[in-house]
């Protein structure tokens, strides 16, 4: 069949699909919603450097630009892997320049938390001093990744991974519109297809409409309707996991859960297994496994959730398929320690009593003493300091009257938690 895309093969669907307006964007109406300060900074021509912050696929670098023709500003987009400090400076000097002629620039940097510190201090003064406007992305947390001062001279929007609802809206969106082709020719997609895709995307807007478009692809001649078979030949081994007339991709998260909690090693590598075959994220499989080491293994064996975090990091650090072999040991590690939900059922206790009884207040002995006027009000007084005692212990009041006697970790006698009885 003729390709829907034969006059502009050499663009991606996802840039035909890129938004025009803020009011086109899916799922971030917090950020850019009729009401939110970003909306106000642009309509009021009042912007101010800005740090996206969010997962891949969200809309940072659709936004910036689109920032950019709002305002009508001049805008340059540089990546942080591929630029180092001798192209900031120049780009600076001509930003320098056209400042003096009246136009406003936006430099926008794409993976900002890629600039190491010097570069990073280049900025900081033409931020302060509004030679330009900038705009950076990042998909990491940005307090531990950008500068004290720059980041403090920029308004942080954090931009949230979209649901499978806003995906398939994205998709539905593309089907219809005529510009991009799918809406002359007729192009629709299966019930049962959308909701595969837009679960697989992950919340990754670019992802789903670049599947789209390989699904698109893969219509044999006179064929207009995207079903499981078509996304069978683009997906492969990973449709494993979202085929519905076999295991559900969360029956098998479930078992494998369950698996671990349960203590069987062989069950849980069995579930494990077929997640990373399914081409299940390494990320999604290493936070159930620090969730399980915590929830159920608690202080059973502190050590688990050491090596589950551990486990987490380091999979993350070399990938797959080395990954499987510290995922692996973490899932055995987790599966055979002895088991006490101890410490979660307290955090849920404790919670429960916070949101529907009086708890009454902080003792006074407990309360902060580090300010002025603190011991007339009572605050402080009686504290005994644990270390000035033989073992570093006191006996003393820690809870509220109202509740002094309740008891939210209740250790089990089972491994390294039998210890906490005796206290």
């Amino acid at each position: 069949m003729d390709s829907l895309f034969q006059k502009q093969v050499h663009k991606p669907l996802a840039d035909k699909m890129r938004p025009q307006h803020l009011d086109e964007f899916f799922g971030q109406e917090k950020a850019v919603g009729a009401t939110s300060p970003l909306r106000r900074m642009i309509e009021r021509d009042n912007l101010q450097s800005i740090l996206f912050y969010g997962p891949p696929g969200t809309g940072k670098t659709t936004l910036a630009q689109v920032i950019a023709q709002m305002t009508g500003d001049k805008f340059i987009a540089i990546n942080a892997v591929s630029s180092g400090v001798p192209e900031l400076r120049k780009l600076i000097a001509k930003a320098q320049e056209d400042r003096l002629g009246g136009t406003r620039t936006i430099v926008f940097i794409d993976e900002i938390h890629r600039f190491n510190k010097a570069q990073q201090d280049v900025l900081l003064p033409y931020v302060e001093n509004g030679t330009i406007v900038l705009i950076g992305a990042t998909t990491e947390n940005p307090f531990f990744e950008i500068n004290s001062p720059l980041l403090s001279r920029m308004k942080i929007i954090r931009l949230e991974k979209l649901t499978t609802e806003h995906i398939s809206g994205i998709i539905k969106r593309a089907l219809t519109n005529k510009e991009v082709g799918y809406g002359e020719k007729n192009i629709t997609i299966s019930p049962e297809a959308l909701e595969i895709l837009s679960d697989f995307a992950g919340g990754d807007a670019r992802t789903s409409l670049n599947l789209l478009e390989q699904a698109e692809f893969m219509l044999e001649d006179g064929k207009t309707e995207i079903d499981t078979d078509v996304l069978k030949e683009i997906l492969g081994t990973a449709m494993q996991r979202y085929d519905k007339k076999g295991d559900a991709h969360y029956d098998i998260v479930s078992a494998f859960i369950k698996s671990m909690r349960g203590s069987d090693a062989d069950a849980a590598l069995h579930y494990l297994a077929r997640m990373i075959e399914g081409g299940e994220d390494l990320r999604f499989i290493a936070r159930r496994i620090v969730i399980c080491a915590a929830e159920d293994v608690g202080t059973a064996d502190p050590m688990a959730l050491v090596v589950a975090n551990a486990a987490a990091q380091a999979s993350d650090f070399v990938g797959f398929p080395e990954a499987q072999i510290i995922l692996s040991e973490a899932v055995c590690y987790i599966a055979k320690a002895p088991k006490s939900n101890s410490c979660c059922v307290g955090i849920f206790d404790a919670r429960a009593d916070v949101r529907n009884i009086n708890c009454g207040s902080v003792p006074k002995h407990l309360r902060d003493a580090h300010y002025p006027g603190a011991k007339a009000l009572g605050h402080g007084i009686g504290y005994k300091y644990p270390h000035d005692f033989v073992g570093g212990y006191v006996k003393q009041q820690y809870l509220p009257d109202e509740i002094v006697d309740k008891k939210y970790y209740q250790p089990k006698k089972i491994g390294a938690e039998k210890k906490y009885l005796e206290d």
